[in-house]
């Protein structure tokens, strides 16, 4: 019976362990209509920027082109940017209009508010939302509010640095 508690102990140890890589499990529409898993994106071994926009958002409208220059400097290295449209896919129209005007290149997702929040780092407040995954798909950062490229490339140097002293420290 000791043998079965330690054994449980040790699972209950390492189970978080061994999910910890795996980004969320959320599938949402892409543009023409398939479903698509935002693990295709995540933890495949660049840093990834979730933008949580909306068609309506006046922030968005206004900031969203940093993301866009961001996308273009990084995705060929080591970051890329992945944006999630919560307008809801009967909305598609609005959000394909979005996206035109505002010229952005980077890959877009349709969901709604429920999906944004199942992101993992905590309850969904509004847009923008940014997440940010480090390159194994773990969520290492959450900002609301508008984001910078610079912004975005000095908080990616600084959560890169601590993820690298904590795989040093065997974290």
């Amino acid at each position: 019976m000791l043998r079965q508690i330690k054994w449980l102990v040790v699972m209950a140890l390492f189970f978080p362990l061994l999910t910890a890589g795996a980004g969320p499990d959320i599938v949402l529409k892409d543009l023409d209509g398939n479903d698509r898993n935002v693990n295709e994106f995540i933890g495949q071994g660049k840093w990834v920027v979730v933008v949580v926009w909306s068609a309506d958002c006046p922030i968005c409208k206004r900031d969203i082109y940093h993301m866009t220059f961001f996308h273009d400097e990084h995705k060929k290295k080591d970051a890329v940017v992945l944006g999630v449209s919560i307008d809801g896919y009967a909305n598609k129209k609005k959000a394909l209009e979005f996206i035109d005007d505002q010229g952005l290149d980077f890959p877009n997702l349709i969901g709604d508010p429920d999906a944004a929040g199942r992101f993992g780092a905590g309850m969904f407040i509004g847009t923008p939302t940014y997440y940010f995954f480090s390159p194994e798909g773990r969520i290492m950062a959450q900002r609301i509010g508008p984001v910078t490229q610079e912004q975005a490339e000095n908080l990616i140097n600084t959560l890169n640095a601590k993820r690298k002293k904590n795989q040093r420290q065997g974290v």
